[in-house]
């Protein structure tokens, strides 16, 4: 598609992480001219816990991108949670609108996978190309381009800045998104926030090799023995298939101020957990793959407008990671797929008013699809803050077949939207009900 007179692109995108690689993959297959943006270079680390979850696996499944176990993917069969000294391994649903398993990748290789996916559409991507600000009509305040500068092999400036033009501007530049900042899209003080941090282990020969369920434990103390010092939260084991475990705890509060006040050391907390597992599972200092590292996750839509004057936000740049569970690869993919269905439609319209309405069906697919779970997601985690809530799940709710498989259904978004089960229609009117996130 030909772009606008003097244009560099039909479509810049700033961040290539899932969500900036899926909106520039589904942009280039609709035949748009794409320039994709990344400060660094592929392949580079992300903090993630690195696990998939079946709503993410569909989001892959619609992309096309190849999961084989040759390729390094590694499926797993559910969730496993641990709580109470009691276990419990939950399959995941099976289910019509996702698949029934989920799947981990290291997100050092699945974002290099995902952007060379994005360029075999037909994206451009430029790495070491720092976007240091939004390009603004002056006359109308509408965002025409990015200000960007080309970075050295050491991140420093290399050669002047310079403008690129394009008619929408996808910002995809994860939870600081400086972009959206740039244009008083600033952060929410009412939605939740979220901290994780992880690191690494060798598993071959271990007890965690290859094991075919993500483990969640549910009881994370804040290094005080005692039951009022139950943090809200959990802690993780991912078995990634390559010899290692992603190993990693998060904690959420209902806002960022609560998150403030409460001043833990999570990497602190990390390393105590993982001294006090079974020296079987060999999460010891001589089997740890790099430091542990830490990120804040942005939860529940955290900021507003998803869409104005020719910017969208996708992915984390926008808050869209779930409170229930500190998710956000699948609605990044998914955020980029809808972005891009507005960004072709409103090449077609003839007018500058029709464009305009048909870009922002984008912040309005999103908020129907999935602002009523994201307040559920707020007010769950409004409840788990009480440490007498967070015992009374653990010991009276868990130990209950039927709520367990509902807590799973919710915490991890997998429900059918439409029909199903008892529990799928509970959770879909849920959703319908309330208020819109």
């Amino acid at each position: 598609m030909r772009t606008t007179q003097g244009d560099d692109a039909d479509v810049i995108v700033v961040g290539a992480g899932p969500a900036g690689a899926s909106t520039a993959h589904w942009c280039a297959s609709a035949g748009l001219d794409v320039l994709l943006l990344e400060k660094s270079a592929f392949p580079r680390d992300k903090v993630c816990g690195d696990g998939l979850t079946p709503r993410a696996v569909a989001e892959l499944a619609r992309m096309g991108v190849e999961t084989r176990t040759e390729d390094g993917w590694i499926r797993n069969e559910g969730l496993r949670v641990v709580a109470g000294g009691r276990s419990w391994e939950l399959a995941w649903p099976d289910l019509t609108t996702y698949p029934g398993y989920g799947m981990a990748r290291s997100r050092m290789t699945l974002d290099h996978g995902l952007v060379q996916h994005a360029q075999a559409s037909g994206a451009k991507l430029l790495e070491r190309t720092r976007v240091t600000g939004p390009e603004v009509d002056e006359r109308t305040g509408r965002v025409v381009g990015v200000v960007a500068q080309a970075l050295d092999g050491r991140g420093r400036a290399d050669g002047a800045p310079r403008t690129l033009r394009a008619p929408v501007v996808v910002a995809a530049d994860g939870v600081s998104s400086r972009f959206a900042t740039a244009l008083g899209v600033t952060r929410r003080d009412d939605r939740p926030m979220g901290t994780a941090v992880r690191t690494y282990f060798r598993t071959e020969g271990t007890a965690r090799h290859e094991d075919p369920f993500m483990e969640s434990h549910l009881e994370l103390w804040d290094g005080t023995p005692g039951e009022s010092n139950l943090l809200p939260g959990y802690g993780w084991i991912f078995a990634l298939g390559d010899g290692t475990a992603n190993v990693g705890l998060g904690s959420v509060s209902s806002t960022p101020a609560r998150q403030s006040a409460a001043g833990h050391d999570y990497r602190a907390l990390l390393d105590t957990w993982v001294r006090s597992t079974p020296a079987g599972w060999g999460f010891t200092a001589e089997n740890q793959v790099g430091p542990i590292r830490g990120a804040a996750l942005p939860m529940g839509f955290n900021r507003a407008p998803l869409y104005a004057n020719g910017a969208i936000l996708v992915g984390d740049a926008a808050g869209m990671v779930s409170p229930f569970n500190g998710e956000g690869i699948a609605y990044g993919l998914q955020a980029g797929r809808v972005a891009a269905e507005s960004i072709a439609q409103a090449r077609t319209r003839l007018t500058d008013d029709a464009r305009e309405r048909t870009l922002a069906t984008y912040a309005d697919r999103m908020r129907a699809d999935l602002g009523g779970y994201y307040t559920l997601g707020r007010w769950f985690v409004r409840l788990i803050e009480h440490p007498a809530v967070m015992r009374a799940c653990v010991r009276y709710g868990l130990p209950r077949p039927v709520v367990m498989q509902f807590v799973l259904k919710l915490l991890s978004d997998c429900y059918e939207p439409r029909g199903g089960d008892w529990v799928d229609r509970v959770i879909a009117g849920l959703t319908r009900v309330v208020p819109k996130a």
